[in-house]
């Protein structure tokens, strides 16, 4: 930094340039120090975001994971098991598999008579499983010679095709570790080695994945169509590692209904492609992602990322505005899970009903009015585009013009409150990322979203999802309930 000249030895002319060069260094100064600080507060706010009060998964929070604080409101109950539920234990059989008697000695141990016949005094049952172990089925095509010469020869059934081949149980078996259950390729091949003793190679446990994709496409395909024909319908996207590239897994879901499609696009490009969204006509539940507004149906926002923001709001930033609008959804979903209780969906053409919503709504609009009011929108500086809000700003204008999405939940039937359905539908996919690192081919994560939609439908509706797998291997798909 230079020296102060001596400001005794200038004259009034070079006084006043200096004074201009030191107000004209303090103005440049001043704007750095307030981009400065805006990047640091920017870079803080990223570090104090975490799974609780933002988009972030949990798996993001590392060590530093925050403290669980539950969003629910507090009932009348006490925590844990209600009285009087039927609860689940452990039970004896009424017909075991083996019995085994431990019986008596012959003679009395104190006075060495002989003992009578003894009785059953206590039963007690190990349930456990057998030794699991491949069998080896041999096949015979019988041939008989006519005295006329015509040869007549056995047919082999349909599913044996080859001298020596794996059959459904083993094949169901390894699709299920693999795909169902995000178990890598390498240790499918060594769990069927030591639970049946049946050594199969990995490139074996592809070809099975690869046999049930091709088997259960049509199904899929069924089960996609009939998600667009519901009324209410999950939508969620999240990304993939597919040969070294970042690709898109969609998923769409119902209470009883599960699609996913992989594409290297996350928007619009990718639901063209994919041809099911612009078929829908009912009410789509999603996170607010804008090439989901663009769609022709109605829309119901995720009320729990809205909760997530106001969290980070409320606690990062102490905007009293968002503890009350906390305080309001939270109470309106707990009305509706009352008015939903028993499976019975409320009046919404009541008097009683409207009347209650509309007083919620109006306390929306009173607390949406001072958040205004406390984060004014930043004036346009004349500067092409439209100039940079604050994450409040962003949020208040959000929950001002959609909020008629914002409580779809409150007015029309079977509208969640979240999306979570969609959200817990791309977990299994993100663990079987996380276990294998990345899908190596774009038919290998194609493959894996045919099974794991079939295999997720499949468990939505109670069926058993491993004899469904064998079911398939030998030719006869179960099929889902559509409706």
């Amino acid at each position: 930094m230079q020296e102060l000249p001596n400001l005794s030895e200038l004259g009034h002319s070079e006084k006043d340039d200096l004074i201009h060069f030191l107000w004209s260094m303090l103005e440049s100064q001043a704007k750095q120090i307030a981009a400065l600080q805006s990047q640091v507060a920017e870079l803080q706010s990223k570090l104090n975001k975490n799974s609780r009060n933002s988009s972030k998964p949990p798996s993001s929070d590392g060590l530093n994971k925050p403290a669980p604080k539950s969003l629910r409101v507090a009932g009348d109950k006490p925590t844990g098991g209600q009285k009087g539920h039927p609860g689940s234990t452990l039970c004896q059989a009424s017909e075991p598999h083996k019995i085994v008697v431990h019986d008596v000695p012959d003679q009395c141990q104190a006075c060495q008579q002989k003992l009578p016949f003894s009785y059953v005094s206590e039963t007690r049952q190990v349930f456990d499983l057998p030794v699991l172990q491949f069998e080896v089925t041999e096949h015979h095509a019988m041939q008989a010679i006519c005295a006329c010469g015509h040869v007549h020869t056995a047919e082999f059934p349909a599913g044996v095709r080859a001298t020596v081949q794996y059959g459904p149980r083993a094949q169901a078996a390894m699709v299920h570790l693999n795909q169902n259950h995000a178990v890598s390729v390498q240790r499918t091949a060594a769990l069927m080695n030591e639970l049946f003793g049946l050594s199969v190679s990995q490139a074996t446990v592809i070809k099975a994945g690869v046999a049930s994709a091709a088997i259960l496409q049509p199904t899929v395909e069924a089960i996609g169509q009939a998600a667009v024909n519901a009324d209410v319908l999950h939508a969620d996207e999240t990304g993939l590692r597919v040969v070294k590239k970042l690709h898109w897994l969609h998923v769409l879901a119902t209470d009883t209904l599960t699609w996913m499609g992989c594409h290297p696009k996350r928007g619009g490009e990718a639901f063209d492609a994919l041809a099911l969204l612009q078929q829908f006509k009912g009410v789509l539940v999603h996170d607010g992602w804008m090439p989901y507004k663009a769609l022709q149906c109605q829309h119901a926002l995720c009320n729990a990322h809205h909760l997530r923001e106001l969290t980070y709001l409320l606690e990062e930033q102490d905007h009293a505005w968002a503890g009350d609008m906390i305080e309001l959804l939270t109470h309106a979903n707990h009305l509706d899970n009352l008015n939903c209780a028993g499976g019975q969906s409320p009046n919404y053409s009541s008097q009683k009903y409207q009347t209650e919503v509309r007083e919620l709504r109006d306390l929306y609009e009173a607390i949406l009015a001072q958040a205004e009011v406390d984060n004014p929108l930043v004036p346009s500086t004349g500067k092409r585009g439209r100039p940079k809000q604050s994450k409040a700003t962003n949020l208040i204008g959000r929950l001002r013009d959609y909020k008629d999405d914002v409580w779809r939940f409150m007015t029309q039937p079977d509208v969640p409150f979240t999306n979570n359905l969609a959200e817990q539908t791309v977990r299994m996919p993100k663990v079987k990322q996380k276990v294998s690192g990345c899908f190596r081919t774009l038919p290998g994560a194609q493959t894996y979203c045919v099974i794991r939609s079939y295999c997720a439908t499949m468990h939505k509706q109670g069926a058993n999802v491993f004899e469904a797998l064998v079911a398939a291997f030998k030719g006869a798909t179960p099929q889902p309930c559509f409706a």
